[in-house]
């Protein structure tokens, strides 16, 4: 029985560092988010128009505020929906 508590244990440790998300910015040694790059804003959001959070989406929080700065500025120029896809 204890074997098997500590497989369940080991097993969830495991899954948690295998479903931790890195910075897809920092993965990529991107330093400027551009507004201009609609299709990768477009996947940080939601169907409702809504920003995901950095806990969805893995972004450090550096880049999340450079995400957020960069849909504002495409949703204004009218690249990107306000809301809705």
């Amino acid at each position: 029985m204890a074997s098997s508590n500590k497989l369940k244990n080991l097993r969830k440790l495991l899954k948690k560092h295998q479903d931790r998300n890195r910075c897809r910015f920092t993965r990529s040694r991107v330093h400027h988010i551009d507004y201009k790059d609609v299709a990768t804003l477009q996947k940080m959001v939601s169907q409702q128009g809504k920003l995901y959070g950095r806990a969805r989406t893995g972004t450090h929080a550096h880049f999340q505020r450079k995400l957020r700065r960069a849909v504002k500025r495409a949703r204004f120029l009218a690249l990107m929906p306000y809301v809705g896809r």
